[in-house]
């Protein structure tokens, strides 16, 4: 693991600060506010957020200024014209040579994120909100497609939402939400 101990504020609970634990990517992503609850979240992970063009919005200092992002400078945000591009900096930005995976998300998955093994490192890949991944991505990599199952007859989670719950039962089962008593 990699740690990374910049940027604690005491007096709040904190786990041990880890330098990239995941790795979330956005395939072009549509809304705004998804992409910046998103965004807060991978603030407050360590995780980077990988956008995958063409986005449905704009990312310039104004706009992420207007749209009251302002965890957007803690985030280390890298833009990938496409999703081959996107791995290949998941790749090049792992701590350590090793083959983690890439996890993509799609409510049609018949697989469960909860009997998934997360590894630290992994990527976690999710669609937009229309329409989700492509069916030629989730055909090519059907061994690494997952969902989260729903109780109720909606279609899908919201975006925002689906990518909260995935990073923090990873970081809990890899062992990363332990609470780090010297920053109490």
């Amino acid at each position: 693991m990699c740690h990374d101990p910049k940027g604690i504020q005491a007096g709040r609970l904190r786990a041990r600060a880890l330098l990239r634990p995941f790795h979330v990517v956005l395939v072009e992503p549509e809304i705004p506010p998804n992409t910046g609850n998103v965004a807060r979240l991978c603030a407050a992970t360590g995780c980077p957020l990988h956008l995958v063009q063409p986005l449905g919005f704009r990312t310039d200092a104004h706009a992420v200024r207007r749209a009251g992002l302002d965890y957007w400078h803690l985030v280390e945000v890298h833009l990938h014209p496409n999703l081959e591009a996107a791995e290949q900096s998941v790749r090049a930005l792992r701590c350590k040579e090793d083959s983690r995976e890439s996890w993509y998300f799609s409510g049609k998955a018949r697989r469960s994120y909860l009997d998934t093994p997360f590894r630290l490192g992994d990527a976690l890949v999710f669609g937009k909100e229309s329409v989700g991944l492509p069916e030629a991505l989730l055909e090519d990599r059907e061994d690494h497609v997952i969902a989260i199952p729903t109780l109720g007859a909606v279609r899908s989670l919201n975006l925002a939402n689906a990518v909260g719950i995935v990073v923090y039962e990873a970081l809990r089962r890899s062992g990363a939400l332990a609470v780090d008593e010297t920053r109490r």
